[in-house]
């Protein structure tokens, strides 16, 4: 199993960022196939209580990197790729790896 990670930065103003994303962005997400599983998490914070690294965690799981690569090469998967610049105002880094 493959996962591609997406870290979203603390945007500028997190209420913008969580409407675009709810109503903009995912489902954008929702157009691409391919996919087997997806997890969204919002960061609360670290075990010591302090504001954490990341304000957003996307986990997109694939049965190969063959299928990821066809899926974020698809239309639906370049749209969505360039959507992060509408509303990631925290900036985003993205990883890939494998599930063990």
């Amino acid at each position: 199993m493959l996962k591609l990670t997406v870290l979203y930065g603390h945007p500028v103003d997190a209420t913008a960022f969580e409407k675009y994303y709810r109503e903009k962005h995912m489902p954008l997400v929702d157009t691409m196939e391919g996919m087997a599983r997806i997890e969204l998490t919002k960061v609360l914070g670290t075990p010591d209580g302090q504001k954490a690294a990341y304000y957003r965690i996307a986990e997109l799981y694939f049965t190969s990197l063959e299928q990821m690569q066809e899926t974020m090469a698809s239309a639906e998967g370049q749209a969505t790729v360039n959507d992060l610049s509408n509303f990631a105002t925290g900036g985003v880094t993205v990883m890939i790896g494998t599930v063990e």
